[in-house]
């Protein structure tokens, strides 16, 4: 009797149709048709050597078949959906990036030119605009956060140019991460193909909770592994797009990295979670009194668990706006107010450079956790290319079975901190792997820069310090 109840419950939940759905929202979902013009020559040629017999048949056969190197107007598909009855339309930024000309076709057959109204590269999404004298059918976003793996959703768009097509399947995951730092994808196996990049996944209340974007598949179509950005991303995105023309992010002004176990262990921090603080240039953070090794525990009042999280938060968070930050400092928490800057004005700065310090007059290598570590001077200083106020000591060497090499700390890199104090010799770094031991530390933390690039390292203290 339980097994007939349940597959009664399961039948309940199955669809037997999607034609209501589609039906609904068909006359809102666009296909999208780009061209631009593009320089003839641009494209990779055959290599002839001059002189060569084949150097007049390749010369007649190029320009016969392409007229010399005249531009020429190449096209490409995509698609999309509108969010208002004014014609505000939603669709990747790949889809129409560097296009010269936007065709949007309706369900209907109609077509009407599109002008871009702003776009975010980030989030690989494209706000566009429609001219029209009567109001457009149009769809709305649903909260993406209250969708959960197995609901059924449907994918709408141009697969490969054959125009208004839907495939229906479920949610797989939520929450992937691609390559962007904003990245919240949804994971469907809905089929996704070419042509349905920027069209909308539907749940089964007509809401768009995902724009279709990316696939993961070797053959180039849909294995079932399709991935849209969440829509509560989106939404954010295009208000700003629709306000300003372009994104208006949040800015802290750190460098972060994930904290691991051994990072923990090595501050004393009980609870593996947080974004540890790897450099602070000038800007919000530093105006608002955070330093490198600190460990950001939470940002507006909201529990912060990693990396990712903290970027996000940020993000989202209103350019201007004064925040409490809790930060994990020499064993103790504290709280700091930043008052934010606009992270797109910010791209590109120049990290603050360390102050100046002596060595110490010490210039012989020493061997110590793995490493062998130099003091900084000259000769050294102009091998790595580092500016003439770096500090800290270089790595000359490493053991290819220490657990620094595993970590990858390799030569060439500089250490400016250990223990999360400031080094310029060796007898610094002595002490600070003693106050380590002797504080019953199996760890110590260790600031390490590559390129100018900063990240924490921690490394077991429990060998001898010198060789």
């Amino acid at each position: 009797m339980a097994l007939v109840i349940a597959q009664a419950l399961m039948a309940q939940a199955r669809p037997d149709s999607f034609s209501d759905l589609v039906d609904k929202v068909s006359p809102a979902v666009v296909n999208i048709t780009t061209s631009t013009v593009v320089a003839r020559g641009a494209g990779p040629s055959p290599i002839v050597p001059e002189g060569s017999p084949f150097e007049d048949f390749f010369r007649e056969f190029r320009d016969r078949n392409g007229d010399g190197d005249r531009p020429r107007r190449t096209s490409a598909l995509g698609s999309g959906f509108v969010i208002s009855e004014d014609g505000f339309v939603v669709t990747n930024n790949h889809v129409i990036e560097s296009a010269d000309e936007i065709i949007i076709e309706f369900f209907s057959g109609k077509e009407l030119t599109a002008e871009v109204i702003g776009t975010d590269p980030k989030t690989d999404i494209a706000l566009l605009k429609v001219e029209t004298d009567a109001p457009l059918p149009f769809v709305t976003f649903g909260d993406s956060d209250t969708a959960r793996v197995g609901d059924w959703v449907m994918a709408m768009g141009n697969p490969l140019g054959q125009g208004f097509s839907a495939s229906a399947g479920i949610v797989s995951a939520r929450n992937r991460a691609l390559s962007g730092t904003y990245d919240d994808y949804i994971q469907t196996d809905a089929a996704i193909n070419r042509g349905n990049s920027g069209g909308p996944l539907f749940n089964m209340d007509a809401q768009v909770i995902g724009v279709n974007t990316a696939i993961l598949s070797p053959t180039g179509g849909s294995i079932g592994i399709g991935f849209s950005m969440a829509s509560n991303v989106v939404t954010r995105v295009v208000d700003q797009l629709k306000e300003y023309g372009e994104t208006r992010r949040g800015w802290l002004g750190v460098r972060i990295q994930d904290v691991t176990d051994d990072v923990a262990e090595a501050i004393g921090l009980e609870e593996v979670r947080g974004a540890l603080v790897t450099d602070v240039p000038e800007g919000p953070a530093a105006d608002g009194g955070m330093k490198a090794g600190d460990v950001i525990l939470s940002f507006d009042g909201t529990q912060v668990q990693d990396t990712r999280e903290l970027v996000r938060q940020v993000g989202n968070t209103e350019v201007g706006k004064s925040v409490r930050v809790m930060v994990f400092r020499e064993g103790k928490t504290q709280s700091l107010k930043i008052t934010l800057g606009r992270r797109e004005e910010a791209e590109g700065a120049v990290p603050a450079a360390q102050p100046g310090a002596d060595n110490g007059g010490e210039t012989s290598s020493q061997e110590i956790l793995g490493l062998t570590i130099s003091p900084l001077n000259e000769e050294l200083r102009g091998q790595l290319e580092l500016e003439s106020d770096a500090t800290g000591l270089v790595v000359t060497d490493v053991d290819n079975l220490s657990e620094a090499y595993e970590k990858g700390v390799r030569a060439g890199d500089l250490i400016t901190e250990a223990g999360q104090q400031e080094v310029t010799s060796m007898s610094d770094l002595e002490d600070r792997i003693a106050e380590a031991r002797e504080a019953g530390r199996k760890s110590i933390l260790l600031l390490v820069r590559r390129a100018g690039e900063p990240r924490f390292v921690a490394l077991p203290v429990d060998a001898e310090t010198s060789e």
